[in-house]
């Protein structure tokens, strides 16, 4: 049975890895999973009413932080504990994949309370037909990752993105994976029985940091896109742009103007694919409507009026520019948000458009879904 047929619930499905998951199978599948929050383990009988139509679960939910390492590898245990009774009190097949860490591997209070959590869950999905798959992932970054608490990349992100230049202690070299590969996996492994470490990017602590300064001095001071020629590179840059927003747009060139007209840069990429394409939009009419998973695209206004709007995906608050060919600027559309670009003026809107991927038809990384759309997962 693929995820596309499947009734789908998240555990931790408000955090960072439950949302990029849930993103994922909105997406990809069209499914609008089960998000599943701390109040429904504080409930057994809410959890196991939640739980009592869906085919599987995939069990995000964990504790990597609390007041001592006892209540970590208990608290890992006790969220097992609780799921497993509300599969045993619908007390029918369900399909479960954990997200499990590769700390399970090394015997410290977080390893230990994941191993057992996956011994317990297990336990249970088998006994009621289902099948477990227990997938060990190493260290994650991405998109809206919270500083100080995700991983050191949404820290180090989100102090660049500041203006502050954190620091290295200890550098090593760190196995990462992008949120959006591990919620593939995550979902690729529905209905199986697999047991096994998901492959990451090793890289060094001081190396991520210097890409996100290197990235800074570019992006932030000359709207210059570094080099995202890798997906490792790229991801880094979807993380940064997600820490920057919305502060630092719009952004507006150097105008360079004379009795001819006026000149001024739209892009300048220093590594990796691109594609420019132009359009003209009538007042009143609007463009987009849409978000990406991976894809940069900027919306850089050269001339009439345009309101652009923003939204992340599954949530409500919409963020908005009034751009003005007058002043010509740009906005860039981080990865994961519906946006839009509308012409409020009374002439023609001519807009640039810049992406990183070259238009594939058969994989465009484009999902319809409208700024008004409320988020219904």
């Amino acid at each position: 049975m693929t995820a596309d047929s499947k009734r789908i619930a998240i555990t931790g499905g408000f955090g960072f890895l439950g949302w990029h998951t849930a993103c994922r199978l909105r997406a990809l599948h069209q499914v609008e999973p089960v998000r599943l929050g701390r109040e429904d383990f504080a409930d057994p009988a809410l959890l196991a009413a939640k739980l009592a139509d869906v085919d599987a679960v995939i069990h995000i939910a964990g504790v990597n932080r609390a007041d001592s390492d006892a209540a970590v590898e208990q608290g890992n245990i006790d969220l097992a504990t609780t799921l497993s009774a509300a599969l045993r009190e619908i007390a029918r097949p369900v399909d479960v994949v954990f997200a499990n860490s590769i700390q399970a591997q090394l015997d410290n209070p977080y390893g230990r309370g994941k191993a057992e959590a996956a011994r317990i869950v297990k336990e249970a999905a088998v006994e009621l037909g289902g099948h477990f798959a227990d997938l060990l992932l190493p260290n994650l970054f991405g998109e809206h990752g919270r500083p100080g608490y995700n991983s050191f990349v949404a820290t180090f992100a989100h102090e660049v993105a500041a203006g502050r230049t954190p620091s290295v202690t200890g550098d090593r070299e760190i196995e990462l994976l992008h949120a959006q590969d591990a919620a593939a996996a995550l979902i690729e492994a529905l209905g199986s029985d697999v047991c096994e470490v998901v492959p990451a990017e090793a890289i060094a602590i001081s190396e991520v940091l210097r890409f996100f300064l290197e990235t800074h001095e570019l992006y932030a001071t000359r709207g210059e896109v570094p080099d995202i020629s890798t997906p490792m590179r790229r991801n880094l840059f979807n993380t940064y742009r997600a820490a920057a927003f919305p502060d630092m747009w719009p952004v507006s060139p150097q105008v360079h103007g004379d009795n001819r007209g006026d000149l001024y840069e739209t892009v300048r990429a220093h590594g990796g694919t691109g594609m420019a394409f132009m359009s003209t939009t009538l007042p009143g009419q609007k463009r987009g409507e849409h978000y990406h998973l991976h894809k940069v695209e900027r919306f850089f206004v050269v001339k009439g009026e345009a309101e652009i709007e923003l939204r992340r995906l599954l949530h409500d608050d919409v963020v908005s520019f009034r751009l003005s060919g007058d002043k010509p600027s740009f906005v860039d559309m981080p990865a994961l948000w519906v946006h839009n670009i509308r012409n409020v003026g009374d002439s023609e809107l001519i807009t640039m458009f810049w992406a990183d991927q070259l238009l594939d038809m058969d994989n465009p990384d484009q999902f319809p879904e409208t700024i008004a759309q409320e988020a219904t997962a």
